[in-house]
């Protein structure tokens, strides 16, 4: 009998584990991206859109290549994803790289603009707008971001995802910030 609750332990743990692994969350390779609106709350002081602004990125980025992100939390790992992006998107420029962070989680628009008007102030970003889409707590519903992601991150060119990353909470650690950075190529000439 213990043999059989050991195995099934085992057996429920290896299978929360692959699920991590799947875990999916927002457009996949080969969709597209739609329009939605946001509030620029921080970052990227050259982008031409000033702090306060609601409008919609996807739109204005056209078909630039983009690696878009949508988080639950701003904390340490989301600053080391966003510092490294800032230091990806200038080697970039003739191809007009870009990105932007999106601040969803809670129904409370103006908490979270709070939160990402203190984030952004604290963490300096040069090159990576942060904002809060008008569907805040999901993000709009036509990306399909799932509840269970604490970070996803999708990467795409002319409107077409290239590469999705979906990370459980406390999953997005230096080897997943790698892959998002390396990713990157997909959408680069």
């Amino acid at each position: 009998m213990k043999k059989l609750v050991i195995l099934g332990v085992a057996a429920a743990m290896a299978s929360s584990v692959a699920m991590a692994e799947d875990l999916k969350s927002g457009p996949q390779p080969g969709d597209f991206v739609g329009a939605y609106t946001v509030e620029k709350c921080a970052g990227n002081p050259n982008d031409n859109v000033e702090v306060g602004k609601n409008l919609c990125y996807r739109c204005m980025l056209g078909g630039k290549p983009v690696v878009s992100i949508f988080t639950r939390k701003a904390d340490a790992r989301l600053a080391s994803l966003i510092k490294q992006l800032d230091a990806e998107l200038p080697k970039h420029e003739d191809q007009k790289l870009s990105a932007f962070v999106n601040l969803i989680g809670s129904p409370d628009v103006d908490a979270l603009k709070k939160t990402a008007t203190q984030f952004g102030k604290k963490n300096q970003s040069e090159h990576v707008a942060i904002v809060v889409p008008e569907d805040s707590e999901n993000g709009p519903a036509d990306y399909n971001i799932n509840p269970q992601a604490e970070v996803t991150v999708i990467i795409y060119r002319d409107g077409k995802v290239a590469a999705n990353h979906a990370f459980a909470p406390g999953k997005l650690d230096a080897k997943a910030i790698s892959a998002v950075i390396n990713d990157t190529a997909k959408i680069l000439n």
